[in-house]
């Protein structure tokens, strides 16, 4: 148990940043506010990247990339388009990684759009979980697509969004 919270040791802040994708200062400045609580730091980094990502919405996204995923019997597949702001970020292994989940998220939840709004009348379940942006991640599910989405801006520090998406399979 820490006694002294007023020192961070670069092992914290170093954890810190594997873990978020935060920046060495941002990640110093999460863990001196919660007095070296991980997880509240952790919780401020998340608030500030989200507050990060609002202020970037506006922005125009004009590269990307087009992911496929084929799932391992070949029977379901999903293509997306996954858009940035610049070529440099498309070509992160955060931005690569996070095309590649939400491929795997559509093959895997097979949503009916993007937005709960865009949903269609006649579907089962809840508006919630045939739109993608609302689907629980499937990899993690103390979150969901658009709280994935949102950290990868913070990560990024560009504007990220879905422009479309489709999924394939075999028999229907």
């Amino acid at each position: 148990m820490r006694t002294d919270f007023n020192v961070v040791t670069t092992d914290e802040i170093k954890r810190l940043r594997e873990e978020t994708g935060a920046g060495i200062m941002d990640s110093k400045r999460a863990l001196e506010e919660a007095k070296g609580d991980f997880d509240t730091a952790k919780k401020i980094i998340r608030e500030q990247g989200v507050a990060s990502a609002a202020k970037r919405s506006d922005r125009e996204t004009g590269q990307g990339i087009v992911q496929s995923y084929i799932h391992g019997n070949g029977k379901i597949g999903a293509l997306i388009e996954l858009q940035c702001e610049t070529d440099f970020v498309a070509r992160t292994d955060t931005f690569q990684s996070l095309a590649h989940d939400l491929a795997m998220q559509v093959a895997a939840m097979n949503p009916l759009a993007l937005n709960v709004e865009d949903v269609p009348d006649d579907f089962s379940g809840t508006k919630e979980s045939n739109a993608l942006l609302t689907q629980t991640f499937i990899k993690d599910s103390s979150q969901n697509i658009d709280d994935l989405i949102q950290s990868a801006i913070g990560q990024t520090g560009e504007n990220i969004k879905v422009a479309r998406f489709v999924r394939f399979e075999i028999g229907t």
